[in-house]
């Protein structure tokens, strides 16, 4: 085991050596493993956005075995997907890439102002399935907010019970924000704050803007000139509210950008401000998995620190 996973595993000293294991099993694995860096593929998109939405632009991926396959191939940390993808592959694929099962998810069918999850797996389901992790959505923001932080809060004391990691995707929106708002500033950095506080070993945030969405933080942000013109000094700033950077941050690939330039720049801007990773759904199965793996490649390249082509080493 590398120095930095031993640094990161020391953060979580209340854990177990069952759920420290699975943490390492996942920090370990593929071909960011013992870099304390981590680019997760997740395949949640048919259950939230519908199938043709999701898949059509790459029909192999309506097959639940073809994204085993990308993270397979890949080399990603991890694979995260509901239960019934995961049901359709964990047998043919166990033990070649450490798995993460949504427990909870919505469809697209209703637009709500403020939006909720149905519980969809259990703790249960992930340990039958040989998973490391659990995966949970909050919306911080909505009006059902509160409820869901209860529910990840019982479902998280049972998961690390059994020796599991917690992920926890918070994801600002409801009728409290603007939508603007949903990627703020200081709404990203409270909820990684959140996620923390609420246990998770993992957190996923969206990249923020420079925008301020609360009165009374805008004035903190100004009076304590707290740094955030560039997307570097944003994310350095959301991995601070993560516990100063003791937990591990990673960050959403957002809606689906076939804009390679602009898709890595952000990337280099999670590296430089010193985020731990991505999480890349539409972005990497919405294309063909030769385009797919070339992406996921450049994007593990930036993070292990790989000068790009034609660049001078450092």
């Amino acid at each position: 085991m590398t120095p930095r996973v031993k640094e990161i595993l020391s953060w979580y000293g209340a854990d177990s050596p069952g759920t420290l294991t699975n943490l390492a099993r996942i920090l370990n694995h593929g071909r960011l493993g013992g870099t304390g860096k981590l680019v997760i593929l997740p395949v949640d998109q048919g259950f939230e956005h519908g199938p043709a939405r999701s898949f059509a632009p790459n029909p192999p991926a309506y097959d639940p075995r073809y994204h085993f396959e990308l993270a397979i191939e890949a080399g990603c940390n991890a694979y995260a997907a509901p239960l019934g993808f995961l049901e359709a592959g964990a047998r043919d694929y166990v033990g070649e890439v450490p798995l993460i099962l949504k427990l909870n998810d919505a469809d697209s069918l209703l637009d709500e102002k403020d939006p909720n999850q149905a519980l969809t797996g259990s703790v249960s389901d992930a340990l039958r399935l040989g998973c490391s992790a659990i995966g949970f959505t909050i919306y911080p923001g909505s009006g059902h907010q509160l409820e869901m932080y209860g529910q990840i809060r019982d479902l998280a004391e049972e998961a690390k019970a059994a020796g599991l990691v917690v992920v926890i995707w918070s994801y600002p929106r409801g009728s409290g924000l603007s939508k603007e708002g949903e990627t703020a500033i200081d709404v990203c950095g409270y909820a990684a704050q959140i996620a923390a506080q609420l246990g998770a070993h993992i957190v996923k945030v969206k990249l923020p803007s420079a925008h301020i969405e609360q009165d009374a933080a805008r004035k903190v942000y100004q009076d304590q000139q707290i740094p955030i013109a560039t997307q570097a000094e944003r994310v350095r700033h959301v991995v601070q509210c993560a516990f100063a950077g003791r937990r591990i941050l990673i960050f959403s690939g957002g809606a689906a950008n076939f804009d390679d330039d602009a898709l890595l720049a952000e990337i280099r801007a999670i590296h430089a401000g010193g985020g731990f990773g991505s999480i890349l759904g539409r972005n990497s199965f919405q294309r063909t998995k030769e385009k797919a793996l070339k992406l996921l490649g450049e994007v593990m390249d930036i993070y292990a620190g790989v000068p790009a082509a034609g660049a001078p080493a450092a």
